[in-house]
């Protein structure tokens, strides 16, 4: 069995079957919204906001709406330089435990392989600093690259983020994740694998 990856920050993720997905893969303390209970739950708001501040947070949602939805309103409460976004690939399929597939029809937390939650979390091991080195990508240059703001902006976002097996992100998120991930000089690599010279 692989060892687990030691990772500092709290993890925050919707549900226990996330939660148990992610234990078998990090050694962290997770912390569940309880799905859509982090609407409600003023002392659930309090704590998040406090282990935000006192040792950072990394926010793995599902792909789906809901996901989307909850991680929206943890953006609005927490303080930003304190959250980290990871996002799963936006891949079909059903959990084993489910009789049905979501909604969606997307898999979950719970239901991505060992593998892909380790890689998204292999940069964050205790002491690593997973930023790359660099020049940062900004909103001119989503802009000028045509991922914003113009024509056809949406669609080419769909190619990157594909290609990049993350689930569809508008301008902004897509921006962090970037930054985050990659890097300028990974970027335009990227853009020119993926667009040449359109």
């Amino acid at each position: 069995m692989a060892t687990k990856i030691p990772v500092s920050q709290v993890v925050v993720v919707e549900g226990k079957y996330d939660k148990i997905a992610l234990s078998h893969v990090i050694d962290a303390y997770i912390v569940t919204t309880e799905g859509f209970g982090i609407f409600h739950g003023e002392e659930k708001k309090v704590l998040l906001r406090r282990l935000a501040e006192k040792h950072g947070l990394i926010i793995l949602t599902d792909s789906d709406g809901g996901g989307h939805q909850i991680r929206s309103t943890l953006s609005g409460l927490l303080p930003k330089d304190r959250v980290t976004h990871l996002y799963i690939p936006a891949r079909t399929g059903k959990e084993k435990r489910k009789k049905a597939p979501s909604k969606a029809g997307l898999l979950g937390v719970e239901g991505m392989d060992p593998d892909t939650l380790r890689a998204l979390f292999l940069p964050f091991a205790s002491g690593t600093d997973p930023r790359p080195r660099g020049e940062e990508i900004t909103t001119t240059d989503l802009y000028l690259d045509g991922l914003l703001g113009g024509e056809g902006a949406t669609e080419k976002r769909r190619r990157l983020t594909d290609a990049l097996d993350l689930p569809p992100l508008s301008a902004r998120p897509l921006l962090a994740t970037l930054n985050l991930l990659y890097g300028k000089d990974a970027y335009r690599a990227k853009l020119k694998e993926l667009f040449g010279g359109e």
